[in-house]
């Protein structure tokens, strides 16, 4: 039977958005921002040669220069101020999120609640600096010895080191205000949006192609009909949870006593949702967005990353395949779904789990329950991603068809429809509340609100 708080979800009309006030403001906000990164995009860096430039990423469209375009909304292929997108600080966040796994100092301060999550956050913009101006300066050698630079010298690499690195900053900040008074996840919309603006391009491109004759017909409909499954199954996926049930005893209140009931703890198949695939791109860009702009002057170390790292190689798929499950385990179990603050939780609101002992066996029991379930999801985000990627890699179809944007684009528009319909339920609880209020109000003037007998006087 489902309860109150289902049935009004499930009853929830989108028409109840033009009188949700807050979520409009919200929307708006998030959109404007957006907006305002698309814009940037545009806006090139300063002293490169644009010409030499759209000829050398029509060349390396087809390699890894293809997902740096992908990742960057496009941003990297007109070397705007914002080619390093927000990779950068999503590195960082790895860097700090596996530190403080393993060191005890910064395990603590995730213990100390908002103080100690500032903290954190604190020092991955640090890092994200440090990432940030490396890369930066790697990328504007890379520009000199690929002769992409007008004016080559100390002033060009500044100019680019500061250029990219606020860009990258001020990508952080839109990020997390939109996170924070917009709708969604800031960082996966920015992801999610770069995706999108580029892929009517793509498409056409493409479907260009296969009038051309480089594709066969036969081939575009079946990159159609697999995007089409990769989506229906991603769907299916991202909404299969297992419910666990929760028992509550009967308690006593002060004079009041409450009688007990079952619950449902949900758990989902991929508690980490598209982080684990964001998180093993970002690595495997992080050594190689230099590589691709050195140009026939690149180091034999450089050539040798390109030959084994590039999409479509077994080393690729194999780091990539790794770093997945590996993410997947890692983030759902230090952030998505930390079983013993669960375990914690059930146990201080007096809740167990029918035949598990509260505490330590509860939480040993979550942890056999979510690893069974986790590796299931692992398997699913590795082979949503994989497969697809060594179909495109085959037959030479653009990155925005591969397995990983699908997985993103999907996740990140369930996630913000999801977050847009919990503002609408509680906006209508809200309607409620205020209702009863008034009927409450209305009802005491109705039975005290007699009016007085005239004064003798």
């Amino acid at each position: 039977m489902a309860s109150a708080s289902d049935s009004l979800a499930a009853n929830t009309s989108w028409g109840a958005l033009a009188k949700a006030t807050d979520l409009r403001r919200r929307i708006f906000f998030a959109l404007g921002l957006l907006i305002v990164y698309r814009i940037g995009t545009y806006i090139p860096v300063p002293g490169i040669d644009g010409l030499a430039l759209r000829e050398f990423m029509d060349e390396a469209a087809a390699g890894i220069g293809g997902m740096l375009n992908m990742f960057t909304g496009g941003a990297i292929s007109r070397m705007g101020i914002f080619a390093l997108g927000i990779m950068p600080y999503i590195s960082a966040a790895i860097i700090v999120q596996l530190v403080g796994a393993m060191y005890e100092p910064w395990k603590q301060l995730k213990k100390e609640g908002e103080m100690g999550r500032r903290k954190l956050n604190q020092y991955t913009r640090y890092l994200t600096v440090i990432l940030a101006t490396g890369q930066s300066y790697g990328l504007a050698v890379s520009l000199e010895a690929g002769d992409l630079a007008t004016d080559p010298g100390w002033f060009f690499r500044s100019a680019v080191v500061i250029t990219l690195v606020g860009g990258t900053m001020f990508l952080m900040w839109l990020g997390e205000q939109i996170t924070e008074r917009g709708i969604g996840n800031g960082i996966s919309l920015i992801i999610f949006v770069g995706i999108i603006a580029e892929l009517p391009a793509a498409l056409a491109q493409f479907l260009s192609q296969g009038r051309t004759g480089d594709i066969a017909p036969a081939v575009i409909v079946g990159v159609i009909i697999m995007v089409i499954a990769v989506i229906a199954f991603v769907v299916f996926m991202e909404r299969a949870i297992r419910k666990i049930t929760i028992q509550y005893p009967r308690r006593q209140v002060g004079m009041k006593v409450f009688d007990g009931g079952a619950s449902h703890l949900p758990i989902k198949v991929n508690p980490a949702n598209v982080i684990p695939a964001i998180f093993a791109s970002s690595l495997l860009l992080l050594p190689t967005t230099v590589a691709t702009f050195s140009g026939n002057s690149q180091s034999e170390l450089m050539a040798t990353v390109l030959a084994y790292f590039g999409p479509g190689q077994p080393a690729y798929l194999a780091f990539f395949t790794v770093m997945i499950i590996f993410f997947t385990f890692f983030y759902t179990q230090n952030v998505s779904f930390k079983t013993e603050d669960v375990a914690e939780n059930l146990k201080n609101q007096n809740g167990f789990i029918p035949g598990i002992r509260p505490g330590k066996r509860t939480e040993e029991y979550l942890d056999y329950v979510v690893n069974r379930i986790v590796t299931v999801g692992a398997i699913y985000l590795a082979a949503v991603c994989l497969l697809p990627e060594i179909l495109r890699g085959q037959l030479a179809i653009p990155f925005y068809f591969g397995g990983t944007s699908v997985l993103i684009v999907v996740s990140v528009t369930m996630d913000t429809i999801n977050r847009v319909q919990s503002h609408l339920v509680a906006h209508q609880y809200e309607g409620l509340l205020e209702k009863s209020q008034l009927r409450g109000k209305g009802r005491k003037r109705t039975t005290t609100g007699k009016p007085k007998a005239p004064s003798r006087r």
